[in-house]
Order: structure tokens, then sequence, then C-alpha cells
């Protein structure tokens, strides 16, 4: 199987859904959002502006 690239758009959800990894990268981040209502509609690009991170940073740890 074919392993799904993480892109600023994809919902915080939806990455979670894609790679097993990403509470724990994204935790790394500073970004507590798995818990939160928003992160459901929230998009990765979306929440890096939010929590001050470089999105390319981020997707790159995702993307690993």
């Amino acid at each position: 199987m074919e392993k799904k690239v993480i892109t600023s758009d994809m919902l915080i959800m939806d990455v979670v859904e894609a790679n097993e990894n990403a509470p724990e990268i994204l935790l790394s981040f500073g970004m507590h959002c798995l818990g939160c209502a928003i992160a459901h509609g929230e998009t990765v690009g979306e929440a890096a502006v939010v929590h001050g991170i470089d999105v390319n940073e981020l997707l790159d740890a995702l993307n690993k």
C-alpha cells in the first residue's frame, strides 16, 4: 500500500488517520489540538498559522 502524502490543506483528523505517528509529531510541535473540537474542521496549514509553526517543517516531519 502506498503511503498517503500529507499536505497543508488536509484536515488534522485526516492526517491522524493517514499517519499513525501524527499525534506524537503534532504534540512535538506544540500542537495540542487533537482533543480540540476545532481539529475536526481545521487544516494543517490553518493550524500551523494559528500556532506560529513553519508549515513546511511540520509537513516534512509528518511525511517522513
